[in-house]
């Protein structure tokens, strides 16, 4: 009683002994001190079926240090005692270890190491389950006593339910992960989309996805790249980099690597190395800087295409794993539909914006000065203005007008305009001689909110605006040299910036000039830049004064008789005819404008059906004219007589033989009379 009481006291203090161990491995290592009072094991090996039904597989073990070193996870078949101890669910003893093993393949290569040992194979098994075998070695020259099989039989049952256990712990806290990683890939979702529908502008939507995502990765980086289908090129259009050093925020623009295009169109996640050579060498260099070792490509394809890449980058090497594949794919797809409609959002915000712009510019259009609805007239000058514009206007050529003040230079231009391909689209304006110079380059190129003091919201230009339509810039030479190089690159490239803005505009502009200046002489004064001239004047219309075409004064006048009168609501039938041939015999040398206005005031002053004119002030006009024409031919003769003096000073202006002794003058004097008629050295060098 006393042997048997000991081995129970011994088989209950085993069993309270492992069943305190918390995993099987601890089991394991604690049988050989269970068993040290009464025997030696040279360690243990638990095999567990595999789940073909087929093999053991080496699971968990406690061996000396030299045992052989059978890795875990090595395979036992089914043969011989092996498949004994299974069928029979007995313990079977193995008198030579090493002969055994040479029937595993697995096993085998150890065998000479374990030469004259031998086992014990014990089944592993629950009431529910067979698990595997339990082998426990004997150093050679030891034996197994028979209390030590019934001890060993009877742990080996321990070992099953700490198996069972295990596995079960095991299984639950694989659920439990798969049930966090769920709940967590759930809120990520319903996270981004809870984004997606409570905002609308892009910036302010992926800033708040990029949080969302940088919560769950615990990434770095997260950036938004869009394809340029003009270009081929990738433009970043959104980058959330908290820690970054400014070095990724200088590429903006890469022309993506064949490997690039080939993941776009793959629409799976794909991993990379940022700095890998598959990388455009801009942001290869910038993302080496920024130190970034792993990083997650997601493709965002549309209906149409391919619409750009989803980045992810991490300074961990490790920082996104295939798990997260299927995720990513989800996240692209939710990208995906919100980039579309952002960008179709911002296409017809755009679109609206541009036609709200165009509609109001039109508005303020109709309610201006202009007060032709077509061009009047029959004589050979302006017939010749006719045929050069039907041959000028199908194309999209810049034309210069030429012509002096109120000659319907606006007339022509609005001509061209209408017989062109760009007729459906719109016709801008800009005086430049109206608006303060300090100012025409905003209302040229537009700016943007807080460019300069008092630009509260971003304006867009003139040029904006004409887009695929005609600009015409009245008193061009009006424009100030420093901003005469911006508009020759905006009419060469078909590119600006607005103020404020360092992204570059593109646009497809006719422009048609006009001034009544003598721009080259402008240009020997350096007050006009040469280049843009010859920009300006390739097709020249030069466009004849009224006095030039006095055939066409008598239309003109019943043109605007019958206009007028309709406004007024009289009944005019016609004018006179010592009136008429008064209008038509007047110098009129503000031209077509100065002679509407004169019938306007005529057709105010008329009480019945002839036009009332008022041939004293066309008399006082033409009496002003000779005077003009007086001045301005003592002018000439000033001009002359100094030209011919500086020529026969041989240039020089000052000291004996020179032009002002020559003449009777002050140096200062001379000088300030040539700066004021406009001699420059090319009139009198030889």
């Amino acid at each position: 009683m006393t042997i048997t009481e000991d081995r129970y006291r011994m088989l209950l203090g085993a069993s309270s002994a492992l069943a305190d161990q918390p995993t099987v491995k601890a089991v394991l290592q604690s049988l050989r001190g269970v068993l040290s009072s009464t025997s030696r094991l040279h360690g243990a090996e638990l095999y567990v079926l595999n789940d073909d039904g087929e093999s053991l597989s080496s699971f968990e073990f406690d061996r000396d240090p030299d045992a052989p070193a059978i890795k875990r996870g090595a395979n036992l078949l089914l043969l011989g005692p092996v498949a004994q101890v299974l069928d029979e669910q007995k313990p079977v003893f193995v008198p030579d270890l090493s002969l055994a093993m040479l029937e595993h393949p697995d096993m085998a290569p150890f065998a000479a190491e374990v030469a004259g040992r031998s086992t014990y194979l014990f089944p592993v098994s629950t009431a529910q389950k067979r698990y595997g075998i339990l082998s426990t070695p004997k150093l050679q020259g030891q034996q197994f006593a028979p209390e030590d099989v019934e001890m060993l039989s009877a742990l080996a049952s321990h070992v099953a339910v700490a198996l069972e256990c295990a596995m079960a712990r095991d299984t639950v806290e694989l659920y439990h992960r798969e049930v966090v990683k769920q709940r967590d890939r759930l809120s990520l979702l319903l996270e981004i989309n809870n984004h997606i529908v409570s905002k609308l502008e892009a910036d302010e939507l992926f800033q708040a996805v990029a949080g969302s995502m940088r919560k769950h990765w615990g990434n770095d980086l997260t950036s938004l790249w869009l394809f340029n289908k003009q270009s081929g090129s990738l433009e970043r259009r959104f980058l959330d980099f908290p820690t970054g050093k400014g070095f990724l925020e200088k590429v903006v623009v890469v022309e993506p690597t064949k490997l690039w295009s080939e993941w776009s169109h793959l629409r799976t996640p794909q991993y990379y190395s940022p700095c890998g050579a598959e990388i455009p060498p801009a942001l290869r260099e910038a993302s080496r800087a920024e130190s970034l070792l792993s990083a997650v490509l997601v493709p965002l394809m549309g209906a149409d295409g391919p619409l750009g890449l989803l980045t992810m980058c991490s300074r961990r090497a490790d920082g996104f794993n295939e798990a997260d594949r299927d995720l990513l794919s989800q996240i692209g797809t939710q990208t995906s539909l919100v980039l579309e409609n952002a960008l179709a959002y911002g296409r017809l915000r755009a679109s609206r914006d541009d036609l709200e712009e165009q509609r109001l510019y039109l508005e303020s259009e109709i309610e201006s000065e202009y007060n032709f609805e077509d061009i009047v007239g029959k004589s050979v000058g302006i017939r010749k203005v006719l045929e050069q514009v039907a041959i000028v206007a199908p194309t999209s050529s810049t034309v210069l007008l030429y012509g002096e003040t109120g000659t319907g230079k606006e007339l022509v231009a609005r001509a061209l305009h209408n017989l062109s391909p760009r007729r459906e689209r719109t016709f801008v304006r800009l005086n430049c001689a109206a608006i303060p110079s300090g100012l025409v380059e905003s209302e040229l190129f537009g700016h943007e909110k807080g460019a300069f003091t008092g630009a509260l919201i971003q304006k867009r230009g003139r040029f904006e605006l004409a887009d695929r339509g005609t600009l015409f810039l009245d008193e061009i030479g009006d424009i100030t040299m420093d901003l005469q190089p911006k508009l020759l690159r905006a009419l060469q490239e078909q590119e600006f910036e607005r103020l404020g803005s360092t992204r570059t505009i593109k646009v497809d502009v006719r422009l048609i000039a006009a001034t009544h200046r003598d721009l080259e002489s402008m240009i020997r004064n350096n007050q006009f830049r040469e280049d843009l001239f010859y920009r300006l004047r390739v097709f020249p219309i030069e466009i004849p004064p009224l006095r030039e075409r006095r055939e066409d004064i008598q239309l003109l006048v019943h043109f605007f008789v019958s206009r007028l009168s309709r406004r007024m609501q009289k009944r005019i039938r016609s004018v006179p005819r010592p009136a008429m041939e008064a209008l038509v015999n007047a110098d009129w040398p503000g031209n077509i404008r100065e002679l509407e206005n004169f019938i306007e005031r005529c057709v105010i002053l008329t009480p019945g059906d002839e036009l009332n004119v008022p041939r004293a002030e066309l008399n006082r006009s033409t009496g002003r004219t000779v005077v003009a024409a007086a001045a301005s031919t003592f002018e000439q003769a000033e001009r002359q007589a100094i030209v011919d003096a500086l020529k026969g000073a041989s240039g020089r202006i000052a000291g004996n033989g020179g032009a002002a002794e020559r003449l009777g003058l002050k140096r200062t004097t001379l000088q300030n009379k040539m700066r004021r008629l406009n001699i420059t050295r090319a009139d009198y060098s030889a």
